[in-house]
């Protein structure tokens, strides 16, 4: 038993090491570190993982039911958590170098209220060709939403969407169809800010989204999805 339950614990080591990177991130850990501290995770995690498959083979061979299960979880604890360690360094890894991300690449949804609670260190609010190229390249699904219904009823739902999806509403314009908003990563704690811009389009209503990280090369894809998570929402029946 001691075999399988220190097998197991190496496991939950590695998964705790994971759970420590966006903690570490938010204290203060350069967010490369943060990433290492995910690649370590996964590593004891995998460690852990095949200790605990040494004791379940051990255990079974010894006859010992109870020992093999505890061995067992601790396989499971293991390569679930690598397996989530690999797939967020994967993401992130193939995600472009991309903060800012928007539905209206001629003339995106701009700024007021947040433009100047942003920190003074933040990213530039400023487009520049190249974004918009790799943009295109990457997030070519990303156009603005047409809704045939009056703005107002639509800029109402999209105010109910975004706190169902809880941003932190900023600035609403109802008359305008402006509304502007924070959303918080949970694990690392990324402040992302958004504009969304209802505007009259014939008899419908079109809607643009921009979402902007506040920090870092590349949003890891979390503004992409963030937008057709939105809009997506909003077309639910």
């Amino acid at each position: 038993m001691r075999l399988s339950l220190a097998a197991g614990s190496v496991a939950l080591v590695g998964l705790a090491v994971l759970g420590a990177a966006g903690p570490a991130y938010r204290l203060g850990v350069p967010l490369g570190s943060a990433f290492s501290i995910v690649r370590w995770g996964a590593y004891v995690a995998l460690g852990g993982a095949a200790l605990s498959l040494a004791a379940v083979l051990w255990s079974r061979r010894k006859g010992r039911t109870g020992p093999a299960v505890v061995a067992g979880l601790g396989v499971v604890a293991g390569v679930l958590t690598a397996a989530v360690a690999y797939g967020w360094l994967r993401q992130a890894q193939g995600a472009p170098p991309l903060h800012d991300v928007t539905t209206d690449l001629e003339n995106p949804p701009a700024f007021e209220a947040l433009a100047a609670k942003r920190p003074s260190d933040s990213n530039s609010l400023t487009r520049s060709r190249e974004v918009d190229q790799l943009q295109r390249q990457h997030y070519a699904d990303l156009m603005p939403l047409t809704v045939s219904q009056p703005p107002r009823l639509v800029f109402d739902r999209a105010r109910l969407v975004a706190e169902n999806q809880g941003w932190a509403i900023v600035s609403s314009d109802p008359d305008n169809g402006r509304l502007e908003a924070t959303d918080t990563t949970w694990w690392f704690g990324f402040t992302d800010d958004i504009v969304v811009r209802a505007t009259p389009w014939g008899a419908a209503t079109r809607v643009d989204v921009r979402s902007v990280s506040r920090y870092g090369l590349t949003d890891t894809g979390t503004n992409a999805r963030r937008i057709r998570r939105f809009l997506a929402a909003i077309q639910a029946p």
